[in-house]
């Protein structure tokens, strides 16, 4: 899925990150980040492309994948995105990377909307596919959004709840979601869906996810909303895409306010727009994904 990328481990700062990176020594360096409840793999068809012009560096976030998933405690801050953004700048830094770019999907753009507000000088250019910030999200919350994304819910609930429901039969849960949210379940027939099992299979990545999304429902929101009070902005440009085919949930919580507008609330330097496709668009629409995120990084598309 990866040729020409290396696949190693590396300390973050609490976890230990399992990555593949590619691409050209020296190079311009992006970092891509997936979501829940997926893993690296979802970057196989944009990562070698994009790896002919820039070093490219994919991790597993801390509890997901073949990353490291440390204790958490009643704070939840150990998966908080605040957390987790700490863990890719390190590595970053270890790399030899000072600045970078970040693509990110679902929960890894909520990683990289965090990076971009503790490390301004670090995050020259975020990409984000199918969410607006957490703190927005929560903002905006009404029972049509929590009837399409009930798991913000149901995974904050308090432990082993959600572990002890979806550690029943996780195969289930993981294929259910990937059903619900995506337009084309035959984006995942090329070995990608078999991964994703293999790593969520593990209880300790189960109890990770969920302890994700307590700090989702907790300390994510808390410093979002500081940010929006205090009136902080992201410093570097931002290209938001979503999906507007997928069955359930979605980046806007309600029909008269766009992503864009939502995420023009955090950033003055705001563009993109809807892709047809559902929740998964480096998988179910990667073409039409490089034709927006190409320009974006200065690649001729």
């Amino acid at each position: 899925m990866f040729e020409g990328f290396t696949q190693t481990r590396m300390a973050g700062d609490g976890a230990e990150i399992n990555l593949r990176a590619g691409g050209p020594d020296g190079a311009p360096a992006v970092l891509m980040v997936h979501g829940y409840p997926q893993t690296h793999i979802i970057w196989r068809h944009l990562a070698p492309r994009l790896a002919r012009t820039h070093r490219v560096i994919c991790p597993d976030l801390r509890g997901y994948g073949d990353s490291s998933c440390p204790p958490s405690d009643d704070s939840h801050a150990p998966y908080s995105k605040r957390a987790m953004a700490r863990d890719l700048v390190k590595v970053m830094a270890d790399l030899g990377y000072d600045g970078f770019a970040v693509v990110g999907h679902d929960r890894g753009a909520r990683v990289g909307h965090r990076m971009a507000m503790d490390f301004p000088d670090k995050v020259e250019r975020l990409c984000s596919l199918d969410v607006v910030p957490t703190g927005s999200v929560w903002q905006r919350a009404n029972r049509t959004w929590a009837m399409g994304s009930f798991h913000w819910l149901f995974l904050a609930q308090p432990a082993p709840r959600p572990e002890s429901l979806i550690g029943h039969d996780p195969d289930f849960w993981l294929t259910w979601l990937l059903e619900s949210w995506s337009a084309d379940m035959s984006a995942f027939a090329d070995g990608a869906l078999e991964d994703y099992k293999r790593a969520h299979r593990r209880p300790e990545v189960i109890r990770a996810n969920c302890e994700d999304y307590r700090a989702g429902a907790t300390v994510d929101d808390d410093l979002d909303r500081a940010d929006l009070t205090a009136g902080r902005k992201l410093q570097c440009p931002v290209l938001a895409l979503w999906g507007s085919a997928r069955k359930s949930g979605g980046p806007t919580t309600d029909g008269a306010t766009s992503a864009l507008d939502i995420w023009r609330e955090w950033a003055d330097d705001v563009r993109g727009g809807p892709l047809n496709c559902g929740h998964f668009l480096a998988e179910e629409a990667p073409d039409a994904v490089w034709a927006g995120l190409a320009p974006f990084l200065g690649v001729d598309a």
